[in-house]
């Protein structure tokens, strides 16, 4: 055959056959559903209070994994790692409702699905965390809206990859709602013996028993129970359409449940989610396990995206971290997931974890703010204030106290396996210093190998990030990772000295974290601490000067370091002004006199982004974060109404 032939020939087939013949290719629908804030609390798990046969039925036709385990314990950063294949702290869109911009090849894997012939319709949530978002769904998504279905494809014969978040199981159901709007739009959907007795919950030892407790708990079943009823309805569709026999179908959750000490923590309340796969008998073959069987292996959100493209023959693009466990060629099994937790709304944290087959590591890089801070979205739940009252009582039992606590403990190890609830930490064990010795060296190995962008001060990230990504920056040769997350490592551990030393330092970040230890110290600070606090005031990082400035007010020298937050609520950059109000929040009658200066901080977040904005409708960027700065605000000059 000659060359021009052959090119006529190939043109021919680009033009006119193409399509043609991707979709003869035998490929299958993939369908996943997903249930938002829900940890593996269904009848297939072993949960004794819940009542979800249609997920019970869906278990036993599919591959269940008991050790599934979600990137992050909130939605929106999870939700980068689902649709990009990669860790975020990796890229840079770790926080909460992040602005930072991806490189133009992140597509999001569903593009790629999209060249190869699939109908691709995502309904209904589109919050991955970036900058260029509405970029990610354009090119991910042939129809992403409430509306979308595989029905409204253009050809039946089209394969197609379709998603459904059910909100049903969200925070806002089971726990901000008022109760009567929960009870017209939730429970009314169920039968009265589907609707959970709050006398015959069970409620986990870190809860007080008290009846705001175990109401709580009980509607957060039934949201439970309504979202399985959205499932049975789905499934049925599928059914109907003559589709489930060409369908490889996912359940699985963005997270563990919204309910306290759960959403938001690294512990696995914050982590396990439920993970089925059901197989029809055509595609059986690339199954692990027969139907009704377990699978036992360890499987993260980073690698779910790479797992679809196998199912369908796509290449997976090298940038992907994620490993297939599905498929013709699926990957080794992990030895490892990672988690992380960063600024969630308002509320600033840094940890991360690691987990094995049997264990969990977690590295609080700051100890001096407890697990239950207050947070404005989820403390219009009654049950937040529960635990509230509770710490204010001084009668917490040991495992309430490590939740509702002012502290945490700088390490936590857990044996899950006979500690499932994560109540017993072993970091100070001499019977596991070799388990807390390698978890710990497998957290510090990964951070590195994947440049780490929580270690960065969100500020100084943004800046390094500008003309680029961070994905592209983190690559580089700019950062000294190594350096950074030695002086990380010495939150909660190393001598005062030792942290005035990278106080000292020409790179912000390791004087951020210099700061930042003194900061976290248990004990009264040394004079030569103070003195170096009080230079750090005038430091040339934002990030820096509000960390010395919290440091120094917390230790009874207010002046001049809250003359300094109040300057930084004047900042151009609203990641700067949300640093400085969430510190003034904190710290309450020690920061009385930036009253009027938070009254016009509040007024111009407003400015920004209205107060009778919903806080659901993502607008990463200054919008949302003008949001959170107003969550502060208004907390603040409500302790002194």
């Amino acid at each position: 055959m000659n060359r021009v032939y052959l090119s006529l020939l190939l043109f021919f087939l680009n033009i006119t056959g193409f399509q043609s013949l991707l979709l003869a290719q035998e490929r299958p629908n993939i369908l996943w559903i997903t249930a938002e804030d829900m940890s593996p609390v269904l009848g297939c798990y072993g949960e004794k209070d819940a009542v979800t046969p249609n997920i019970d039925i869906l278990a036993k036709e599919s591959v269940l994994y008991p050790l599934a385990f979600a990137s992050a314990p909130v939605c929106s950063p999870s939700r980068s790692c689902l649709i990009q294949g990669a860790l975020p702290p990796s890229m840079g869109t770790q926080h909460m409702r992040s602005g930072f911009p991806l490189p133009s090849s992140f597509t999001g894997f569903p593009s790629l699905l999209a060249t190869r012939g699939y109908y691709t319709s995502n309904n209904v949530k589109t919050d991955y965390n970036s900058g260029n978002y509405q970029q990610i769904i354009e090119q991910s998504w042939m129809e992403s809206s409430a509306d979308a279905h595989w029905r409204k494809r253009s050809k039946n014969e089209m394969p197609f990859f379709s998603v459904f978040n059910l909100m049903t199981s969200h925070q806002s159901r089971s726990m901000v709602w008022p109760y009567e709007k929960f009870k017209d739009e939730i429970q009314s959907k169920l039968s009265n013996d589907q609707i959970h007795n709050p006398t015959d919950i069970t409620l986990p030892p870190y809860y007080p028993d008290t009846p705001v407790v175990r109401k709580t708990v009980a509607r957060f079943h039934d949201c439970v129970s309504a979202m399985d009823q959205e499932v049975g309805e789905i499934l049925g569709q599928l059914k109907e359409d003559g589709l489930a026999g060409n369908t490889i179908v996912f359940f699985f959750s963005d997270h563990g449940s919204g309910m306290p000490r759960h959403k938001r923590a690294l512990l696995d309340s914050g982590m396990h989610i439920p993970l089925l796969v059901r197989f029809p008998t055509k595609w059986q073959h690339l199954a692990p396990a027969k139907p009704g069987k377990k699978a036992d292996r360890l499987v993260s959100f980073v690698d779910f995206g790479p797992t679809v493209l196998n199912l369908t023959g796509t290449t997976i693009p090298k940038h992907m971290q994620g490993k297939p466990f599905l498929g013709p060629d699926p990957a080794k099994k992990r030895k490892y997931v990672y988690g992380h937790r960063d600024r969630v709304d308002e509320v600033r944290d840094f940890a991360r974890s690691v987990r094995d087959q049997r264990y969990l590591y977690i590295r609080n890089y700051m100890p001096h703010h407890g697990y239950n801070q207050t947070t404005a979205w989820p403390d219009i739940g009654e049950i937040r204030h529960a635990f509230y009252k509770l710490a204010k009582s001084g009668k917490m039992t040991p495992s309430q106290e490590h939740f509702a606590g002012p502290r945490r403990q700088i390490e936590e190890l857990y044996d899950c396996q006979e500690d499932p609830l994560n109540l017993e930490n072993l970091a100070g064990s001499s019977k596991h210093k070799k388990v807390l010795e390698r978890m710990r060296g497998e957290h510090l190995r990964y951070a590195i190998k994947i440049r780490d962008w929580g270690f960065i001060p969100e500020y100084e990230a943004w800046e390094m990030s500008k003309g680029s990504s961070g994905w592209k920056v983190g690559k580089s040769d700019r950062i000294e990772w190594e350096k950074i997350i030695e002086a990380a490592e010495k939150v909660g551990r190393a001598k005062p000295a030792d942290l005035i030393q990278n106080v000292k330092s020409e790179d912000a970040s390791i004087r951020y974290w210099g700061v930042m230890g003194l900061g976290a110290h248990e004990h009264a600070l040394t004079n030569a601490s103070m003195i170096a606090l009080e230079k750090a005031l005038e430091d040339s990082s934002p990030s820096v000067r509000i960390e010395a400035a919290n440091a120094l007010i917390r230790n009874r020298n207010p002046q001049p370091a809250l003359a300094v937050l109040i300057h930084e609520l004047e900042h151009k950059n609203l990641i700067v002004v949300t640093h400085a109000a969430r510190t003034i929040e904190l710290l309450g009658e020690k920061a009385k006199k930036a009253l009027p200066a938070m009254k016009a901080c509040l007024k111009r977040a407003y400015a920004v982004r209205p107060p009778d904005l919903s806080p659901v409708i993502v607008l990463p960027g200054d919008q949302d974060m003008a949001m959170f700065v107003g969550f502060s605000c208004d907390a603040f000059l409500k302790k002194f109404e």
